[in-house]
């Protein structure tokens, strides 16, 4: 067990180092991206990479090993929608360097689904059950990310910046995956659950909310309702997620499985 909390306290480092990479376009990072983007697009991409990292160097360190697996299924829809659409554009003959990131994402997919398995036998412990507020939020985000990642895979604007097509759809099998972590977490509303995920919302939120407050002075006039939606969003996921993590005598950090 301590081998592997390792892993993933050293693998989350990693993951953050990577998510700096891409949040400040570091030249030798962004060209690990399938194929170039924009500026916010490589900030969204290094905000999910920050929630993931964050997920991962909490289970790490604090060898909660039984939150795992809501963070597993969240990284096996993501694998398996992303590896179904870079195989589908690899053989349509359009991007030939996408067969590798179609077995890459094929891999993390089985990975992520053994490791699903294994965390799903690990004891939970005592736990109280995820706050009501906290439930009744995580049902807002499964409804609003269900939606948003309809839209992006049907290409829709609904990002406040011009997505490029191929982003889109990667971005839609994203917010997918998190969409069914916080299924997840209504399924079993136990607060060992949520905490990993108010973690990686507050990460995510943390990266984007300043970009994205600089954005309103620049953005073109027909995203603005998507900007101001956007940070309604962050700010309510944020403020949650710094209660309930940090304030609330129940559920704060560094208590042993309140």
């Amino acid at each position: 067990m301590k081998l592997i909390g390792s892993v993933l306290f050293v693998g989350g480092l990693l993951l953050l180092a990577l998510a700096f990479g891409f949040i400040f376009q570091v030249p030798f990072v962004i060209p690990i991206w399938p194929w170039p983007d924009g500026r916010l697009s490589y900030l969204f991409i290094g905000s999910i990479l920050a929630a993931v990292s964050a997920s991962a160097i909490w289970i790490g360190w604090a060898r909660e090993f039984g939150a795992l697996p809501g963070a597993t299924v969240n990284i096996f829809v993501i694998s398996v929608a992303s590896a179904i659409y870079f195989l589908q554009r690899f053989f349509q003959g359009n991007h030939p360097d996408l067969f590798a990131y179609g077995l890459l994402a094929l891999l993390a997919a089985i990975v992520s689904l053994l490791a699903f398995f294994w965390s799903r036998r690990i004891p939970l412990g005592i736990s109280t059950p995820t706050p009501k507020l906290v439930r009744i939020s995580f049902g807002i985000f499964l409804a609003a990310l269900t939606l948003a990642s309809l839209a992006l895979l049907f290409h829709l604007p609904i990002f406040p910046w011009a997505l490029n097509a191929d982003s889109s759809v990667i971005f839609g099998c994203i917010f997918l995956g998190n969409a069914v972590y916080f299924l997840y977490g209504l399924i079993y509303p136990l607060w060992y659950h949520a905490k990993g995920q108010l973690l990686s919302f507050l990460a995510y939120d943390l990266v984007l909310i300043g970009p994205f407050l600089a954005l309103f002075s620049t953005v073109k006039p027909k995203f603005e309702l998507s900007l101001v939606v956007y940070i309604a969003v962050l700010i309510y996921s944020g403020a949650i997620a710094l209660y309930y993590l940090f304030f609330n005598s129940q559920t704060r950090m560094g208590q042993r499985n309140p």
